[in-house]
């Protein structure tokens, strides 16, 4: 009998170890999801929305050559998306023949930001920075205050976020192919990092965008968390340390 009670208390024992083994493996598999071992970070981008601009109506199509795998699409994206597109913006899918005011999506996949510059800003500042940089960048009222919309809830509750635009390292990971080939481009994607405290950082040079003929607008998002908000440890996750 007692080596019965002691037999249940060592499968005991070994089941609760096995179980602490499993959540080890799921949380050490998390954070190397998100962050590789050179100190570069790889979420998955949110809310990319396409807008395009033709300057008389034109049948468009658009390839997105993603280096991952795609989420969610809006409307569906069927080895591309074919749309008429009008010079407001107003897009009718070919498919379905309903109305869109722009292309969605969302994937999962790899992409190197480069977090060596950026901005430290107050999350209730955030509206207004955002406002500020994202005009300054190109984007019309209609296309910030969507931004805005959308992510502004995520950031204003932080004590701070620090903020960056890629350029390069996303466009590597999900370039456009269009047809027609359009006149000027751009696509901005913002990083955020919610932060407990401020910290020192070289500010990034932004630059302004001019709108002529066929424009393409891309805008979108994603989220990194540093789990140590310590300051030694976050200036080298950041690469500056």
């Amino acid at each position: 009998m007692r080596f019965a009670t002691t037999k249940k208390k060592a499968m005991i024992i070994i089941v609760i170890a096995a179980a602490i083994l499993v959540l080890a493996v799921i949380a050490i598999a998390s954070h190397l999801m998100s962050r590789h071992g050179d100190g570069r970070f790889h979420p998955a981008p949110e809310k990319p929305v396409i807008y395009l601009y033709p300057v008389e109506p034109a049948e468009i199509t658009v390839h997105l050559d993603y280096n991952g795998i795609l989420g969610f699409t809006y409307p569906a994206y069927d080895n591309g998306w074919h749309v008429t597109a009008y010079p407001d913006g107003t897009l009718i899918n070919q498919s379905d023949g309903r109305e869109y005011s722009y292309l969605f999506w969302e994937g999962c996949g790899e992409a190197d930001y480069d977090l060596s510059k950026g901005f430290v800003v107050g999350g209730e500042d955030t509206v207004e920075f955002l406002r500020d940089k994202l005009s300054f960048m190109g984007l019309l009222p209609k296309e910030y205050n969507e931004f805005i919309v959308y992510w502004a809830p995520r950031m204003q509750n932080n004590d701070y976020n620090f903020i960056t635009f890629q350029s390069g390292a996303y466009t590597d990971t999900a370039a456009l192919v269009i047809s027609p080939a359009p006149d000027s481009v751009l696509r901005i994607h913002m990083t955020f990092t919610p932060l407990d405290e401020p910290f020192e950082i070289e500010e990034q040079v932004l630059s302004p965008f001019a709108r002529t003929g066929f424009t393409v607008v891309e805008w979108g998002g994603s989220e990194i968390h540093l789990h140590d908000t310590n300051g030694m440890e976050r200036a080298a996750l950041l690469g500056r340390g």
